[in-house]
């Protein structure tokens, strides 16, 4: 496991394909700040208070399309991927190796587990220590890093094996609906979680197959950022463009849809493609040396995306103890906390001004805590 605000790193002669634990880290401006736009869109698609006048990129899209919103998670699970080979090499040169090397993952593995199931809990007011999105996460990355010492080929080979498998058990599994039929309530997915999961609370457990394929090409798309290869451009543009077009080729053949729900392969290709695209256009930015201010404009992205464990933690906490957990009287009447600002904020500008004014208020307030706690050097890692 690795901690979601993980360094990144330089340099120096070794090749991408190297093994990880002889580099050394540095940060990577276009690591932090593709992680903290990530961020920052997971708070605007989460908030969105627009009603009617929502735009569709904010929404998820029906079963078998893709928005921007339905990017933010696996791009969340990406950015854990990218961060894992800076992270494992930190370890190493800790004299972290062998059996030790082992316990850490699986100690910050459990950790991160157990704060998504205490998120999960508090969002849904019970005790709940089932699959949420962090502890997808921990068990994602847990298993690409147990694989981290591995060449990039075998990486590579892996992923593609766990991407292939799982199609095929999408496409010939066997369900009470027939085979080769896949829908939002018919799947072979949700006939295991229905029959064999779902008793012992682990929901979603298949997922872990299709999303540690998915911490595995981040983690390929990072190591020539870190080895500071100077073929990385091309080769990212490379992997981007080749993930890209065999995500969508995939899913426009027919066999299998784009299914943010299922994490289809077509869905995990493409949205992996995306990401190793943006991150290689925020690095020719920030850190290939040609654009003397592209740091800085790239800067407030790196607020949170160096603290992401933390940016996605709070706010939620925030919301749900504060906004929806706190009542004020409203005219005349009690309402929770977040339920009078928009209505106070739709009164005076507005449905559409309000709810942006209300949404884009919420994401500045938390950027705003992130600043703070950066300026502090509060940063939370595990």
């Amino acid at each position: 496991m690795t901690d979601l605000s993980a360094a990144t790193s330089p340099p120096p002669t070794l090749a991408a394909d190297a093994p990880v634990s002889a580099r050394r880290t540095a940060r990577l401006t276009a690591l932090d700040a593709w992680r903290g736009l990530t961020v920052l869109l997971m708070l605007l698609v989460n908030n969105v208070a627009l009603g009617s006048y929502t735009p569709a990129q904010l929404v998820h899209a029906p079963f078998g399309g893709m928005t921007l919103t339905d990017l933010v998670f696996p791009w969340f699970l990406f950015c854990a991927g990218a961060a894992l080979p800076f992270s494992l090499a930190a370890m190493t040169r800790a004299g972290v190796t062998g059996w030790a090397w082992v316990r850490r993952l699986l100690e910050r593995a459990a950790l991160l587990y157990l704060v998504g199931a205490f998120l999960t809990s508090v969002t849904l007011g019970a005790f709940y220590l089932g699959l949420g999105v962090l502890q997808l996460i921990a068990l994602a990355t847990l298993c690409a890093a147990l694989l981290g010492g591995l060449r990039g080929r075998w990486q590579a080979l892996i992923a593609a094996g766990l991407l292939l498998g799982y199609g095929a058990f999408l496409a010939y599994g066997r369900h009470p609906a027939g085979v080769g039929i896949i829908s939002e309530t018919a799947n072979p997915v949700q006939a295991v979680n229905q029959t064999l999961l779902a008793p012992w609370g682990l929901r979603g457990l298949l997922s872990v197959i299709p999303t540690t394929a998915l911490v595995l090409l981040g983690s390929l798309a990072a190591r020539p950022l870190q080895a500071r290869d100077p073929r990385a451009p091309g080769r990212l543009l490379a992997l981007g463009l080749v993930l890209s077009v065999l995500g969508y080729s995939w899913a426009l053949s027919g066999h299998l849809p784009f299914a943010k729900a299922l994490w289809t392969p077509p869905y995990i290709l493409y949205s992996a493609g995306l990401a190793t695209l943006g991150i290689l256009a925020f690095f020719l930015l920030a850190d290939a040396g040609r654009v003397a201010w592209g740091a800085r404009l790239l800067a407030p992205l790196t607020i949170p995306g160096r603290n992401a464990l933390a940016a996605y933690v709070l706010p939620i906490l925030f919301k749900v103890w504060v906004l929806q957990g706190l009542t004020v009287t409203w005219a005349g009447e009690p309402q929770p906390m977040g339920a009078a600002l928009l209505t106070l904020a739709r009164t005076h500008l507005g449905a559409l001004a309000g709810g942006w004014t209300y949404t884009l208020g919420y994401i500045l307030a938390a950027w705003l805590g992130l600043a703070w706690m950066a300026r502090r050097g509060l940063i939370w890692k595990l």
